[in-house]
């Protein structure tokens, strides 16, 4: 019998804060993240691509180099694994136990933390208040 694998989700936010403003993050999230020792494995969702592609297309953050490259650069992170969208994670998103926000991003953050029996690792007050996932900032 295995022992219970330690996950952290990171929130896109969270994602794109470590690579970029680290100082944005909480002490224990940057602490938490730095230390391979205290996880298994860190998840981003297939959707915080798309979500900070979004970003940058509306012009609410920028990017000093080529956005693909910041990407490709953004994935290079110890035990970092992507969990793609499945058919059955996009449904489960979509019943999230009520009440919860109708972010479609966020329902997948949540619904694959749920799913992967994950933490997320948010600043976002309407995940953290969620009783239905766990999460620290």
């Amino acid at each position: 019998m295995g022992s219970l694998q330690v996950k952290y989700m990171l929130d896109t936010h969270t994602w794109v804060w470590w690579h970029m403003h680290p100082q944005y993050l909480s002490r224990q999230v940057r602490i938490l993240i730095g230390d391979t020792s205290r996880y298994d494995e860190l998840l981003l969702s297939a959707i915080s691509p798309w979500e900070l592609s979004k970003l940058l297309e509306k012009g609410r953050i920028g990017i000093s180099c080529d956005p693909e490259d910041w990407i490709s650069a953004a994935f290079d992170l110890p035990k970092l694994r992507l969990v793609h969208l499945s058919p059955i994670l996009a449904y489960r998103s979509t019943i999230l136990p009520r009440p919860f926000h109708d972010d479609p991003a966020d329902q997948i953050i949540v619904a694959t933390a749920r799913e992967e029996n994950a933490t997320i690792l948010t600043k976002d007050k309407n995940i953290l208040e969620y009783k239905h996932v766990r999460s620290l900032w």
